[in-house]
């Protein structure tokens, strides 16, 4: 395999919680490597470690032990500061929840994130407006959240993941709150928009129609990935 096309590497990750009357182990010397351009999906019961895994690959928590890296980035060792940089830069991610800002239409939120890391006024607004027509929400952008379906509100997520050019997108459980015509419109535009921009993606879910779409697929199974037939 090309080093050069390897986007995340995972080396003998562990995650142990510690209570004071035992120790949990969430991941036990799980490894992973993806190439850039592949989609991936993860499946697994609820505790096994899904969300806690992209948690560690996107900075967000920290590993007890191995390591993460992350377009050659050892994410595992970067200061706070650098982890704030590599999230705004580097990836795009989208949760269950939509978390959108509740006081500015679909069209600020998407386009906050890339004027917000430097992007001209213009050039972010100009992306924004793309992304926005790209996930089929062109008559919608001047409406706030609260005006918008759920479906909808996560549309617009999906378009700001995607805003400042991420290299990955982790997705966690995004359309987990959607009901089934709207959890399928959802998974089906981040796989076409993945591969439409190239991307790499990462998605965590309990949808087993949706998992089947990933060109790589997981299961978690005692803290380590196991490869899924579906």
């Amino acid at each position: 395999m090309n080093n050069q096309n390897i986007i995340l590497s995972i080396k003998d990750l562990e995650k142990t919680y510690k209570t004071s009357s035992e120790e949990l182990a969430i991941l036990k010397k799980l490894n992973m490597e993806l190439k850039q351009g592949q989609t991936c999906v993860i499946v697994g019961k609820s505790g096994s470690g899904k969300s806690t895994l992209l948690n560690i690959i996107g900075g967000l928590d920290k590993a007890t032990g191995g390591t993460v890296c992350v377009g050659g980035m050892n994410v595992s060792s970067m200061p706070e500061k650098q982890l704030v940089k590599f999230r705004r830069e580097f990836l795009g991610m989208i949760f269950q929840f939509h978390y959108l800002l509740k006081d500015f239409t679909a069209l600020e939120n998407v386009f906050l994130p890339a004027f917000m890391a430097g992007v001209s006024k213009k050039h972010a607004m100009e992306k924004a407006e793309e992304l926005l027509c790209a996930v089929g929400l062109k008559e919608r952008m001047s409406h706030l959240p609260s005006e918008l379906s759920g479906g909808e509100r996560q549309r617009v997520s999906v378009a700001r993941s995607l805003v400042n050019n991420p290299e990955l997108i982790l997705a966690d459980e995004p359309t987990g709150n959607l009901d089934p015509a709207n959890a399928e419109a959802v998974g089906n535009l981040l796989f076409s928009l993945s591969e439409k921009y190239g991307k790499t993606l990462i998605l965590v879910t309990h949808d087993m129609n949706l998992a089947s779409k990933g060109q790589i697929k997981y299961s978690i199974e005692n803290g380590q990935l196991q490869e899924l037939e579906i």
